[in-house]
């Protein structure tokens, strides 16, 4: 299983990227494959690719504000949530994530 996903707070600073990291070490941690881009301060970083976004069974968009390029994932299957949510429950998030790709 693939996961991609996007990580975005109100400020682009702190939640961003603790969200990013605590979703990654979720993912591996299930052994799934798994990669976000930040969207913040600094603009997009780890930017996803077209192929990514393809070979990805589900996006998590964990975020608080109006995102860059949302389109890129018409078609796929997505779960938003807050970076509060992914901050707190990483591990719930990917096995949520798990849920909806297998009952599909």
């Amino acid at each position: 299983m693939k996961i991609v996903g996007v990580c975005a707070c109100t400020v682009g600073i702190a939640h961003t990227y603790i969200a990013q990291e605590k979703l990654e070490k979720a993912a591996q941690k299930a052994g799934i494959e798994a990669k976000f881009e930040t969207q913040g301060t600094i603009g997009k970083e780890n930017a996803l690719t077209e192929e990514e976004i393809a070979a990805a069974d589900i996006v998590i968009l964990a975020i608080d504000i109006k995102i860059a390029d949302r389109d890129r994932f018409e078609g796929k299957r997505i779960i938003q949530v807050s970076t509060d949510v992914a901050i707190k429950s990483p591990n719930k998030l990917i096995e949520k994530a798990k849920q909806v790709v297998e009952a599909a």
